[in-house]
């Protein structure tokens, strides 16, 4: 199949690994009807004009700057390295990391200068002379691909540079943080010449939907009118909340969006004002 000649929006998924699985399941509830098998370098959307190709992460920004593809799912950090000049539409809220310096765990000093003129392996070199260069210091970087971690061990580097998810890794090759040098995740970008395109936006549209319906429950309670006010307080919701009559007299019912992360302090805050019968209920999609 010619995919430069169908007149469809391409977009770029990575082909493998958990970020591919998330991609994946956040266009499928986004409404997107494709299917995904075995080694497929593509898969055709059934209900709209999309086809998704599936290729390396590292490789998406450039792809995306070059107008190959047009829109792209690849990390944050991946922009940065790549030098890609690109629109980022959405930041995804998966595929969260963060890249350090990291050092031998004997390493006693916290004074970056030390690294002047040092051997520092790793697979972002960009990045990394950046974050040496914004200090004032001019290291030896030597780019790698896969582990980094072996050059320290063998006495060929100072240090290494290297994406930190738990910590690990560092810690079963006798390494830790020296710093930070910034904190990325997954990201939707596109191509600027298509930005501005109705799909586009609707396709922006959806995926913010999965995104703000993932932070927040909907939340129910009955509540006496006398505290109403105060309840009100706890719960304001996104705008406002919905309130219904209830038969019981000086009663209502309150139907309300409420962060994720707050519900049980929330719900045990309108248990000591009164409230009644709540229920939490999962929100799949939503536009706000």
């Amino acid at each position: 199949m010619n995919l430069s000649n169908t007149g469809k929006l391409k977009i770029a998924i990575p082909s493998k690994g958990r970020l591919k699985e998330s991609s994946v399941e956040i266009f499928e509830k986004a409404g997107y009807k494709f299917r995904v098998a075995g080694r497929n370098l593509y898969a055709t959307c059934t209900n709209s004009d999309i086809v998704f190709i599936f290729v390396r992460a590292d490789d998406i920004p450039v792809l995306v700057d070059k107008g190959v593809v047009d829109l792209g799912i690849t990390g944050s950090d991946l922009i940065i390295e790549r030098e890609a000049n690109v629109q980022e539409l959405l930041s995804l809220g998966f595929g969260k990391c963060r890249l350090c310096v990291a050092v031998p765990e004997n390493y006693n000093s916290d004074n970056l200068s030390n690294f002047e003129g040092q051997n520092i392996a790793t697979s972002f070199p960009v990045m990394a002379e950046q974050y040496f260069k914004s200090h004032g210091v001019n290291i030896n970087c030597i780019e790698m691909n896969g582990s980094v971690e072996i050059m320290v061990d063998l006495g060929l580097a100072k240090g290494i540079v290297d994406l930190v998810e738990t910590g690990d890794s560092l810690r079963d090759n006798n390494l830790k943080v020296f710093s930070d040098i910034g904190k990325y995740e997954a990201t939707l970008i596109a191509n600027s010449s298509v930005v501005d395109k109705d799909e586009v936006k609707n396709i922006k549209r959806r995926i913010e939907g999965i995104l703000v319906a993932r932070q927040y429950s909907m939340l129910e309670y009955n509540i006496n009118r006398n505290n109403l006010i105060t309840a009100e307080k706890v719960t304001p919701g996104f705008e406002s909340p919905t309130i219904s009559k209830l038969d019981q007299e000086n009663w209502v019912a309150v139907k309300v969006m409420v962060k994720k992360s707050e519900i049980i302090s929330t719900m045990e805050k309108l248990e000591k004002l009164g409230a009644t019968a709540m229920l939490e209920s999962e929100i799949l999609n939503c536009r706000l």
